[in-house]
């Protein structure tokens, strides 16, 4: 479960799995929000004030703010779902 003011993982999981080229813009940009936003809580939010599996959500999607790929990121790319670069 998500901590309070973060996106939930359920639907960062749905963003994440449906391809971008079937997204439409409005999708696109909403998922392209959600995300910032929640980097945004990530950043502001102390570590020791996150739970356990916030903590292990925010790094499974990389949300530590380094402009690394998240797993799941490096994941859609090697299967081609991923953003073109």
């Amino acid at each position: 479960m998500s901590d309070t003011g973060r996106q939930s993982f359920t639907d960062k999981a749905g963003a994440a799995m449906k391809p971008d080229s079937q997204k439409s813009t409005t999708e696109q940009l909403g998922d392209h929000f959600k995300g910032t936003g929640d980097s945004i809580a990530s950043t502001f939010q102390p570590q020791s004030e996150k739970s356990t599996s916030q903590k292990a959500g925010d790094t499974l999607s990389s949300n530590s703010n380094n402009n690394d790929d998240s797993l799941l990121a490096k994941a859609k790319n090697v299967v081609g779902m991923g953003e073109k670069k």
